[in-house]
């Protein structure tokens, strides 16, 4: 019976994505670890303070875990939830598990912490090159309905793989903050379609930033997980002049590009317009037919 990963929580998702009872918590809701700015500010807390961590099994295999729960001030990351992922990548490189696994929904810092905010996301992306650095495989999984914006979608970026669903949204600056900063005539954050055409997996997957694409599924997101856990690790100098070449290359490509079908028709899509509407299975034999890392 399909389970959709974006309606489920973070710790559904989890459970469902992990092998079935074998998921061990650190710092759990009763240890009621919570963001102490956000009780100055009068502000809700949560007992995990949006974030889920621990260790478990996938496909019998060791891996470090963490899940953002967008239900909780959009999954953003304050001081309290960026140690908790803090410990988990410097434990990664300690236990030298199968995977790190980040199951991403989040907006990017948490506004009401302002530089303890913004510190933890430094932190963090440091941490991941490190760890991958030391050959810890770093796999992320996007999917969920907060997206992964800001400095989530850096912390994302510098994972080793990436999983997405269409319903999956990753870009530096979310739809809102781009209005905000920039105008609705810049980017309108109503327009659904417009903010899954720019930032949702499909765009995503064509560019060559998301190395798989599945349907809406928790089952299927277990899967490509699983298969990944076998994908080449670590991180090299020469890996990251390869990166820096081919986004220069996409800048020289793309730069005067408006909207995201006028990027899908140089990559040698025949008919962009189609690209939203298409079931996985007929994107996907299109995509991989043009596809390619500009």
């Amino acid at each position: 019976m399909s389970r959709s990963y974006y309606e489920a929580s973070a710790r559904e998702r989890l459970a469902g994505v992990v092998d079935a009872g074998s998921f061990h918590e650190f710092v759990p809701p009763a240890a009621r670890v919570t963001s102490p700015h956000l009780a100055q500010l009068d502000q809700p807390v949560a007992f995990d303070d949006g974030v889920v961590v621990g260790r478990a099994t996938l496909a019998g295999r060791p891996v470090l875990v963490a899940a953002q729960e967008g239900g909780f001030l959009g999954g953003a990351i304050g001081e309290v939830h960026g140690a908790k992922l803090l410990g988990l990548i410097e434990r990664a490189r300690t236990e030298r598990p199968a995977a790190l696994l980040f199951l991403f929904d989040s907006g990017g810092v948490r506004l009401h912490e302002a530089n303890a905010g913004l510190v933890a996301v430094s932190e963090l992306i440091r941490a991941i090159l490190r760890a991958r650095r030391d050959g810890v495989r770093c796999l992320g999984l996007i999917g969920g309905a907060g997206g992964c914006f800001g400095g989530t979608g850096l912390i994302a970026r510098c994972c080793d793989r990436l999983v997405m669903s269409e319903e999956g949204r990753l870009a530096m600056s979310g739809p809102e903050v781009i209005e905000t900063a920039r105008g609705v005539e810049e980017f309108d954050s109503r327009d659904r379609a417009l903010v899954w055409r720019v930032t949702g997996g499909k765009h995503r997957y064509l560019l060559g930033e998301a190395d798989r694409l599945v349907e809406d599924d928790v089952d299927q997101f277990r899967a490509a997980a699983a298969d990944l856990l076998d994908s080449e690790a670590g991180l090299t100098l020469a890996a990251v002049e390869r990166e820096h070449a081919r986004l220069q290359q996409r800048w020289q490509r793309f730069a005067d590009c408006d909207d995201a079908p006028e990027i899908w028709q140089r990559l040698g899509v025949d008919n962009p317009a189609e690209v939203p509407l298409l079931p996985l299975d007929q994107f996907l034999a299109v995509a991989d037919g043009c596809r390619s890392a500009p």
